[in-house]
C-alpha cells in the first residue's frame, strides 16, 4: 500500500506478438518446469528521482488458495510505483533477469517512438542477461501505468503505476492520495489459457445459460439465442474460475486496507492493469468525483458506481464521512467475482461486503440492432439502413433482463448476423470475421455491459469534459474508419478482417500533424479496448471542439460505434491495439505510421 501526503525490428517482433514456436524460447511455467524461485512481495514500492533501475525475475506468487508462476519487477507484484517530476528528465534502466526476451511499455507517456517499449514495432526488445535504458524528458502530468510487451509476461504480473507530478499547481487538490492497481492472478500459465480459449471460446465461462437456470429468459428468447449459436452470458473470456481479482497485488482475503480521518479528501487513482477483465467500481455509502482521466484533467463528475476498462486509468476523489469503513468493491464486469479493499479510518475497521449481483445479459444493442424495427417481418425497417450513421438508444430497454427488446426476434427469420454487403471493400471477408453489425450506432453514452440499468449515478464518455480549453482548433481534414472484427468461436481477432501477421507491412499512415476523424465500428459482441501509442486523441462525444476529453484508450461497445479526433504530431511507428491481451495475440493489433515532419518516414 502507497500513501503519498519497423520495421527492420518486425521480424524479431512477430516471435513476441505469436505463439512462441520453440519449446527453449517458452517460460519456465509454460514447459512444465518446477518454479525455483522464491516468492514475489505483494504491494507496490515507490521509485523515484532521475535514474531508476527495474529488475525484471522469475518469481512466483500466492493470493488464496492459487500458487503459480509469475514475473516480478524489483520483488514485487505489481512492480513499483514510478514517481516522475513534469518538466524533467528520468532514465529509467531495464534490466532484463529472465530466460526469455522481455520489454516495457509506457503506458500513456509521450515518448520518442524508439523508447516506446514494443518488440517488433519500435525497437528489437531486451534479450536475456541485457540492459536496455530508455531516457526521455517528461513532457506531462497525471496517472499512467507500465507494462511488459512481450508474449504473455504482462499477464504474469509484469506491470506497474505511474505517476507524474505536474510542474505547477495540481488542479486537484486532496489530504492524501492511494494508488489502486487493479489486476488479475492465475495459477494457470499464460499460454495455457490462451490455449483453451482458442479450443473453446466460452471455456472459463461459468454463467451460461441452462435448462434449469434462472436468468430472465423466455422460451423465444432462448431459442432465439441458439439459432444464432450465441450466448447471453458471453460478457468476459477469462473469469474468476480461472482468476484471482488483485488490488494492488492483494487478493479478496488480505484485508488491504486505505486509512482515512473523516473528513479528508482522499484521492485514488485507479489503474485497470488487468490483462483481461473490465471492472465496476463503487464504494457503497461514499459518492465519488471523478477528477482525470486517462492521466488527463476532466471537469468533475459525481458519480455512484463506473467501469473502467482495461488499460485506461481514473483518478477519483472522496470525502469519507463519520463512518468507520467503507468497502471498496471491484467487481468483474461478468459478476463472477470481485476485488476488494477498506477505507479505514482505524486499523482493522470493516464495512459490510455486498453480495455479487447477478451476471448481465447482453442486449439487441450489443448485437448492433439498435434502433432497428424489430417486428416479427424480419426485415422490416431494414431497408435504406444507413451503415455506420450515428445515433442514441433512447427509448431503449435496458431493464434487468436486457431481453425485452427483444421480443418478436425468434421470427426474424430474415435477419442475417453475417451480412458482409454492409462492409466497405476495405475489409477482408473470411473466416475470422463472424459477425456484422447492421446498426452501429454510436455508443458513447452506455456506462457499460450491465451497468444500464442500476438505481444509482454511472460514469459514460459524454460526460466527461476536458478541464481546461485544448489549443487545437481544427476541423479534421479526413475521415477513417476502422472496423474491429472477430470470430468468437474460432478465437480470431482482428481489425477490417486482417491479423496483424497479415497486415504487418500496410501500417495505417498519417501525414506529420494531419489531423484526422477516426470512426470505430465494434463488429463483434465483445466490448473492446482499443488503445493508441504516442499519442492522446479527443473523443467526439458532444462536448465542444476545445472541451472534447483527452484519452490514449477508448472502450467499444458491443455492436457500436465511437469516434474521436487525432492530431498526428508525433512521429515514427506505434502500435495500435485492443488492450485485451489475449485479442491483440490473437490479431487485434496494426501499426500506425506517423510521418516526420519533412514528410518521410520516420
Amino acid at each position: 500500500m502507497i500513501a503519498v501526503n519497423r520495421r527492420k525490428f518486425l521480424g524479431a517482433g512477430a516471435g513476441g506478438m505469436g505463439l512462441l514456436g520453440l519449446a527453449g524460447a517458452m517460460p519456465a511455467w509454460a514447459r512444465g518446469a518446477d518454479i525455483l524461485a522464491g516468492n514475489a512481495r505483494k504491494g507496490l514500492d515507490e521509485v523515484s528521482g532521475p535514474n531508476i533501475d527495474l529488475n525484471v525475475a522469475r518469481s512466483a506468487f500466492a493470493t488464496g488458495n492459487r500458487r503459480g508462476g509469475a514475473i516480478a519487477v524489483n520483488g514485487t507484484i505489481p512492480g513499483p510505483l514510478l514517481r516522475l517530476q513534469e518538466g524533467t528528465t528520468v532514465r529509467l534502466n531495464v534490466h532484463n533477469q529472465l530466460e526469455e526476451d522481455t520489454s516495457i511499455h509506457w503506458h500513456g507517456l509521450l515518448v520518442p517512438f524508439q523508447l516506446d517499449g514494443v518488440p517488433g514495432v519500435s525497437f528489437p526488445g531486451v534479450k536475456p542477461g541485457e540492459t536496455f535504458t530508455a531516457e526521455f524528458p517528461v513532457r506531462q502530468s497525471g496517472t499512467y501505468w507500465w507494462h511488459s510487451h512481450s508474449g504473455l509476461q504482462e499477464q504474469a504480473g509484469h506491470y506497474g503505476a505511474i505517476v507524474v507530478d505536474p510542474a505547477g499547481p495540481d488542479p486537484v487538490q486532496a489530504d492524501r492520495e492511494y494508488i489502486v492497481v487493479l489486476s488479475e492472478f492465475s495459477e494457470m500459465s499464460p499460454h495455457t489459457i490462451f490455449d483453451k480459449l482458442k479450443k473453446g471460446e466460452g471455456y472459463f465461462n461459468y454463467n451460461q445459460n441452462t435448462w434449469t437456470d434462472d436468468y430472465p429468459l423466455s422460451g423465444e428468447d432462448r431459442r432465439m439465442w441458439a439459432k444464432m449459436r450465441m450466448m447471453p452470458t458471453d460478457i468476459l473470456d477469462v473469469s474468476s474460475a480461472a482468476y484471482t481479482y488483485l488490488l494492488n497485488g492483494h487478493g479478496p482475503l488480505d484485508n488491504l486496507e486505505y486509512l482515512f480521518r473523516p473528513g479528508e479528501r482522499v484521492r485514488l487513482r485507479f489503474i485497470n492493469a488487468g490483462a483481461m477483465t473490465f471492472f465496476n467500481i463503487r464504494i457503497p455509502g461514499l459518492p465519488m468525483t471523478i477528477v482525470q482521466a486517462d492521466g488527463q484533467n476532466v471537469e468533475p463528475v459525481e458519480v455512484d458506481e463506473f467501469q473502467i476498462g482495461v488499460a485506461e486509468t481514473y483518478d477519483v476523489v472522496v470525502t469519507p464521512g463519520a463512518q468507520q469503513a467503507y468497502t471498496l468493491v471491484a467487481e468483474s464486469m461478468d459478476r463472477s467475482g470481485m476485488g476488494i479493499a477498506t477505507l479505514a479510518s482505524t486499523p482493522g475497521a470493516r464495512a459490510a461486503i455486498p453480495p455479487l449481483r447477478d451476471p448481465p445479459l447482453l442486449t439487441m444493442a450489443d448485437m448492433g440492432m439498435s434502433g432497428m424495427d424489430h417486428g416479427s417481418s424480419g426485415d422490416a425497417g431494414m431497408s435504406g439502413m444507413d451503415h455506420g450513421s450515428g445515433g442514441d438508444m433512447a427509448g431503449m430497454d435496458h431493464g434487468s433482463s436486457g431481453q425485452s427488446e427483444m421480443a418478436g426476434m425468434a421470427g426474424m427469420s430474415g435477419m442475417q448476423m453475417r451480412d458482409t454487403s454492409l462492409l466497405p471493400p476495405d475489409v477482408k471477408v473470411g473466416p475470422g470475421l463472424d459477425m456484422v453489425s447492421m446498426n452501429p450506432v454510436d455508443r458513447m453514452g452506455d456506462p457499460g455491459i450491465g451497468l444500464a440499468d442500476v438505481p444509482h449515478r454511472t460514469l459514460d464518455y459524454r460526460k466527461l469534459r476536458a478541464l481546461t480549453p485544448h489549443r487545437e482548433g481544427r476541423t479534421p481534414s479526413r475521415r477513417m474508419e476502422i472496423h474491429l472484427t472477430g470470430n468468437m468461436e474460432r478465437y480470431m481477432w482482428s481489425f477490417d478482417g486482417k491479423k496483424f501477421s497479415a497486415v504487418s507491412d500496410e501500417p495505417i499512415r498519417f501525414a506529420y500533424n494531419e489531423r484526422v476523424r477516426v470512426k470505430l465500428i465494434n463488429d463483434t459482441m465483445m466490448a473492446h479496448p482499443i488503445h493508441l501509442h504516442g499519442h492522446f486523441f479527443e473523443l467526439v462525444n458532444g462536448a465542444p471542439a476545445d472541451r472534447q476529453p483527452l484519452k490514449h484508450t477508448v472502450i467499444l461497445q458491443p455492436g457500436g460505434s465511437a469516434q474521436f479526433d487525432l492530431t498526428a504530431d508525433e512521429p515514427g511507428d506505434w502500435a495500435f491495439h485492443c488492450h485485451l491481451l489475449y485479442h491483440m495475440h490473437a490479431g487485434m493489433f496494426q501499426i500506425v505510421t506517423v510521418a516526420n515532419p519533412d514528410g518521410s518516414e520516420a
